[in-house]
């Protein structure tokens, strides 16, 4: 894990996208994160040890659902897959498709496996998944403020983690998108989807890939423009008032995506803020305060004090119901940018399971990382829950 100083910095982003907005000054304390996400060597571990069952490998409760169609209701998750030829981009469901038996071990459907990619960060990942596997490795996912905090690796004013410049030199620094998409990747960094964790430069913090390969989840909660929402030190563990989506932060094969999902706190597959990332998964321990957090076990929804550090891991939320945005940039130089902001979405399958009528999401498929991933380095979108109103504002660890 690395250490990340606490301090006071910029948040958020002016000059591109509006879920970027507005920047703002933040203050985190101290904190430690993993230098890498979460990668399927490590969740298989925790599947091994615990008997886990993610979330897209199971069938939908037809219950919960009366008016789906059984084949949505099977377990099943939604792949990338390219378009044979140029398709208009405000169309996503022109190269996201729902593929029955896609999952973590399965990342592009039947037929596909891990086999090989057992350093590639996990996808498929539901954010109760990742919550399970936080409480069981004893950390937790890093709030937005802290993830961008991390992200950032000590520069402020540049658009990207490393600078102002997506290749300097001619040279890959991230796994993002090459070539037309969605169509065509040029594969000009090596790797068509996600790329194995640690290929390109750490930044400032000594943490790998917080720009590009997959989405990773954080302990926020979204909301446009970001709510005028009173300066708490960490995240409730319910939906606070009007606070209705949960954000997710990644880098990533070059298109930009914003993911709002309606949560129902009465709904079995919402799932609680914890740390967590998407399409790969970081950990996050964070001292506040000087003391450290857990997630308790007999309550998974709630924090208590202890001794340990929690892991943050990222995942695609789990929380699902009924409202999924999916804003999808152009490919290009445009969608891995901003040292603030928007996730660009690694083409690595960025799994995002459907169960239940129409397009609900079920889940999100990120990878984790217990620590989140800025859009090329900013912040794939706010969560809202920063206090806009002073010079310095807490950000939520």
């Amino acid at each position: 894990m690395a250490w990340i100083p606490g301090g006071a910095f910029t948040m958020g982003y002016n000059d591109h996208y509006p879920e970027e907005a507005p920047a703002h000054r933040v203050v985190v304390d101290g904190f430690w994160v993993d230098r890498t996400a979460v990668t399927n060597a490590q969740f298989l571990k925790f599947v091994k040890a615990t008997g886990h069952r993610t979330l897209a490998e199971q069938a939908a409760d037809p219950t919960l659902y009366p008016d789906a169609r059984p084949d949505l209701l099977q377990p099943s998750s939604i792949v990338f897959v390219p378009p044979p030829g140029p398709v208009a981009k405000g169309d996503p469901y022109r190269w996201w498709q729902y593929v029955a038996g896609a999952d973590w071990r399965h990342p592009e459907g039947p037929g596909s496996s891990i086999k090989g990619r057992e350093q590639h960060p996990v996808v498929h990942i539901a954010h109760a998944d990742a919550l399970a596997y936080a409480a069981w490795i004893g950390k937790q996912l890093p709030s937005e403020a802290e993830w961008e905090r991390a992200a950032r690796g000590g520069l402020e004013g540049v658009e990207f983690a490393w600078g102002e410049e997506l290749h300097p030199g001619g040279r890959m620094l991230a796994n993002t998108w090459q070539g037309d998409f969605p169509h065509h990747n040029s594969r000009a960094d090596g790797w068509e989807r996600t790329a194995p964790v640690g290929q390109y430069p750490a930044n400032g913090n000594g943490l790998l890939d917080m720009i590009g390969n997959v989405w990773e989840w954080t302990d926020d909660w979204y909301q446009e423009h970001g709510a005028r929402l009173e300066a708490i030190r960490r995240q409730p563990t319910t939906d606070p008032g009007d606070i209705s989506a949960q954000a997710c932060c990644g880098g990533l094969l070059g298109t930009a995506m914003v993911v709002a999902e309606k949560i129902q706190a009465s709904d079995p597959h919402a799932g609680f803020q914890l740390r967590l990332a998407m399409l790969g998964c970081l950990v996050v321990a964070g001292a506040i305060g000087g003391s450290s957090f857990s997630l308790d076990a007999a309550n998974p929804g709630r924090r208590r004090p202890k001794d340990t550090l929690r892991s943050a891991s990222a995942l695609t939320t789990g929380i699902f119901a009924a409202l999924v945005t999916l804003t999808f940039l152009h490919a290009g130089l445009d969608q891995a940018r901003t040292v603030s902001s928007r996730l660009s979405t690694s083409l690595t399958i960025l799994v995002l399971s459907l169960s239940g009528p129409g397009w609900l999401a079920h889940q999100l498929s990120p990878g984790w990382r217990h620590r989140r991933k800025l859009g090329p380095l900013g912040r794939s979108f706010r969560r809202g829950r920063h206090e806009l109103g002073g010079e310095a504002e807490r950000g939520q660890p």
